[in-house]
């Protein structure tokens, strides 16, 4: 018997156009006790693998009901040959759905013999495509990504040890070379010799975010109805990271609409390709993340929080899906003036006031489109749970 661990010392979470790189080790624990067998001892102590490789592959399942995944060509196999044994690699078997997304294999070994308590570590790196879609598990589509490594012992079958991983897509990273500084920008020092900086695509990728989800100028919304002004709202920002907090500031004093009660909603849409739809009338799909409830009569200002969880998936697009974000208020404002007589004086600086058993009321509601990029993949592979580092017995 041999063991196989793979491991992901950086952790789950990578960037489209990153390197991952795995380590992978082969562990013979020693012979079995009480076997049966009659093998001589020197048999029983030595275990030969025939090959080992490694591929990474992107799976796409789909709900039949609502989406037509097209078909493509079959997925190819990579035929591996080790010391008269002839078998094929297929990564994707067992899969369900569709490989959107398959790397080329690389061979670990061929005729690999371990004696027992011996232990044969290989290093397997590979860049992830920067065209490849993100990470996503929504009501309609999902893609999952996941490293295969499959190995075979003479005359036995293939086993296949699969390590899932999750990919976030920023765009606009595929020409790494305009983000590089060049002796025209640089600045000179005749003392040193000069050496052009090349920034990993990780180290850009954070400055773009840092960038692009930087606070600028704020943003103001005046909220109103048929019948007048209801709210003013302040957004500090529009763009976004996972993991971001979405501040707000709600200004009811200059509100001609009493506002009873407001609530906000991070949601996300996924919206199908017409070419994808297995009906075109269908709409899109919203689901609901974090949720911000308040009771406002009487209040002239407040203020809105919301988290923006890190396992949610930035806003993207691909041939089948596309996902947005927005958030969704609602505001149940009074349809007439409530009566001044309810309000008691208590003393020179305070009142009582007793509210109605029943009020006239209706809800306006309001969407709002914003912006959620990626983190940093360090940042969320410290809160993802998922698994980077599995072990299979051959």
């Amino acid at each position: 018997m041999v063991e196989v661990l793979a491991n992901l010392s950086r952790g789950p979470v990578f960037l489209a156009g990153e390197t991952i790189h795995c380590e992978i080790s082969f562990h013979h624990p020693g012979p079995p006790s009480n076997t049966g067998r009659t093998e001589s001892p020197r048999d029983n102590n030595r275990v030969t693998l025939a090959w080992a490789s490694v591929q990474i592959i992107c799976q796409c399942t789909v709900s039949e009901s609502r989406v037509l995944l097209p078909r493509g060509p079959l997925p190819s196999t990579a035929d591996v040959s080790s010391t008269g044994c002839d078998t094929s690699f297929v990564p994707n078997k067992g899969e369900r759905g569709l490989t959107v997304l398959s790397t080329k294999p690389k061979i670990l070994f061929c005729d690999l013999t371990l004696t027992a308590g011996q232990t044969k570590s290989f290093k397997f790196e590979d860049a992830i495509p920067t065209d490849s879609p993100p990470s996503y598990r929504g009501q309609a589509v999902k893609y999952s990504y996941k490293i295969i490594i499959g190995t075979q012992r003479f005359q036995q079958p293939t086993k296949l040890l699969r390590i899932p991983f999750r990919v976030l897509v920023l765009y606009g990273l595929n020409d790494l070379s305009v983000y590089n500084e060049t002796d025209e920008v640089a600045p000179s020092n005749p003392f040193l010799r000069p050496k052009q900086k090349e920034n990993t695509i990780l180290d850009i990728a954070t400055q773009v975010m840092a960038t692009v989800t930087a606070r600028k100028s704020p943003h103001s919304y005046n909220i109103t109805n048929s019948q007048g002004r209801v709210a003013k709202l302040l957004l500090f920002k529009q763009a976004f990271k996972l993991g971001d907090d979405i501040v707000g500031v709600f200004d009811f004093k200059d509100g001609t609409i009493p506002c009873v009660q407001y609530s906000v909603t991070l949601q996300s849409e996924e919206q199908i390709s017409e070419e994808c739809r297995q009906k075109m009338s269908q709409g899109s799909a919203i689901t609901s993340y974090v949720k911000h409830q308040e009771m406002c009569l009487h209040v002239d200002e407040t203020h809105m929080s919301i988290p923006i969880p890190l396992t949610a998936s930035p806003g993207f697009i691909t041939d089948i899906v596309c996902l947005r974000w927005r958030l969704h208020f609602e505001f149940v404002t009074l349809c007439e003036p409530l009566d001044p007589a309810e309000l008691m004086e208590i003393g020179e600086e305070f009142s009582s006031w007793r509210g109605p058993a029943n009020i006239n009321v209706e809800t306006m509601v309001w969407d709002l489109p914003i912006k959620i990029f990626p983190a940093n993949p360090v940042h969320v592979s410290s809160v993802t749970m998922m698994k980077s580092a599995n072990t299979i017995k051959v």
